[in-house]
């Protein structure tokens, strides 16, 4: 077979398990920020389980749209900015679980025995965090016109 058949086949194959992952992420986003959506609210709060099921669907979102994006430079070098943008979007994470999580990692609101809240600075925290994952998403986009030579073969 031809080798760019090949190359093109697998990038296709890239970009769409990427995109596999970024759909099931936001699914899962989306029940643990709204679950009375999908009728499974049973706490007046939002709870560990929620925040927990949020933040995995998060780093589903995150794996995919690295994953999707990646497949673009199709063996292109990349520039700084890209690798900059991995980074931003790793950190944003980061910065979101420690946020979404701090009532659990012992530094947020409430007390060690009581029940974990989501709390307004929280919510804050992880809007922050997923700000600065769409600006490493977008340092991640590969420029449209990229000279073919510069390949990694």
């Amino acid at each position: 077979m031809n080798d760019t058949f090949l190359r093109k086949d697998s990038r296709r194959f890239r970009v769409q398990s990427g995109l596999f992952f970024v759909v099931a992420g936001l699914f899962l986003f989306v029940l643990g920020v709204k679950p009375d959506w999908f009728g499974a609210d049973r706490s007046p709060i939002v709870g560990f389980v929620q925040i927990s099921v949020f933040l995995v669907g998060l780093a589903g979102i995150c794996l995919g749209g690295y994953l999707s994006l990646n497949a673009l430079w199709n063996g292109m070098e990349k520039t700084i900015e890209a690798d900059f943008g991995f980074r931003l979007v790793s950190t944003g994470y980061v910065i979101s679980v420690a946020s979404g999580m701090a009532d659990v990692i012992g530094f947020g609101n409430q007390p060690s025995p009581a029940i974990p809240y989501f709390g307004p600075w929280q919510a804050t925290g992880v809007m922050l965090g997923e700000f600065i994952i769409i600006i490493g998403f977008i340092l991640l986009i590969p420029p449209p016109h990229r000279d073919q030579q510069k390949t990694i073969d």
